[in-house]
């Protein structure tokens, strides 16, 4: 039996389990809203929630797509009690976790987040290249208009930042200085690119694709400033072995074994900006007809 973990109408996750019914494999997806109560019988780890339930010896591989799996956590009146209770109950849900990440899997809920500073560092090591950056709470050091600013964080979505409005932290040019000092911020070298490329990691496999944002004033500095009316150009791509070789170095050190990647080229050189585990790739997948979503369901 499979096990997926996503959220509700998530279309990637849709698409692939299309792909496991067609394959006959059986799966069970959880969503971000459920809470399963673990249980014993006959000896066995049961685990039930309000929609799915399950023998954890049933499970023979994982899919961590994005949510993650939720425990009931039982409350004890007695301090000691309910202290004592909240441990016991901390390792059984760190064992069940440990038994499904050492089944076959595709990203693990444990390693769902990367750090992106650790990230940048561990590509350096691998042999990388990227772009010089710096960490900074004020513009004394910053090179106007060769200097670009980027969320430290993985998560770049600003949840009702206004009424009924969401809001996304885009890749941005800096063009003027600041008067005063604020929040650690994370700044890097502007690279005048000649196209960017986005890269699937499965395993080992790499299946890439180039986007020609660099034209277009609206993508230029960030491609996910989509231009809908005239969209970016994109075709297949192959990068280079030794920095496939690299990439696969970089993945293993991450304890990473499926992710999205994005690079820019310049000249001869292949810029390394960052990896996302749960990144998306539907994309490449249908404009490129890559079939990523057969090759998960297949992995599976």
């Amino acid at each position: 039996m499979i096990l997926i973990f996503s959220i509700n109408q998530e279309i990637t996750t849709t698409e692939v389990t299309r792909w496991l019914t067609q394959m006959n494999k059986k799966y069970i997806r959880i969503n971000e809203n459920e809470v399963f109560d673990i249980k014993i019988y006959q000896k066995r780890i049961f685990l039930e929630s309000q929609k799915n339930k399950f023998f954890l010896d049933e499970i023979t591989s994982v899919w961590y797509r994005r949510g993650g799996l939720k425990f009931k956590h039982w409350r004890y009146i007695n301090k000691a009690i309910d202290l004592y209770m909240d441990e016991t109950q901390h390792w059984l849900q760190d064992y069940v976790l440990s038994v499904l990440e050492s089944k076959t899997h595709i990203n693990k809920q444990s390693t769902k987040n990367v750090n992106k500073l650790i990230v940048l560092d561990r590509a350096i090591e691998c042999g990388l290249d990227v772009p010089k950056y710096f960490l900074a709470e004020n513009t004394n050091d910053v090179i106007l208009n060769e200097t670009i600013i980027k969320s430290i964080t993985q998560n770049v979505i600003l949840e009702n930042i206004d009424k009924d409005r969401d809001g996304i932290m885009y890749t941005n040019v800096v063009e003027e200085l600041e008067d005063e000092n604020f929040f650690i911020t994370f700044f890097q070298e502007k690279i005048e690119k000649d196209f960017e490329i986005r890269s699937f990691y499965l395993d080992g496999k790499i299946w890439s694709f180039a986007i020609f944002s660099q034209k277009d004033e609206q993508t230029k500095v960030d491609f996910r400033r989509y231009n809908l009316k005239n969209p970016n150009r994109n075709v297949r791509y192959n990068l280079p072995i030794e920095i496939e070789k690299k990439i696969h170095i970089l993945m293993k050190s991450l304890d990473l074994n499926c992710g999205s990647l994005d690079f820019l080229k310049n000249l001869d050189k292949y810029y390394f900006l960052e990896v996302n585990p749960v990144g998306q790739f539907s994309g490449l997948s249908a404009k490129c007809n890559y079939s990523l979503e057969r090759e998960i369901a297949t992995y599976l």
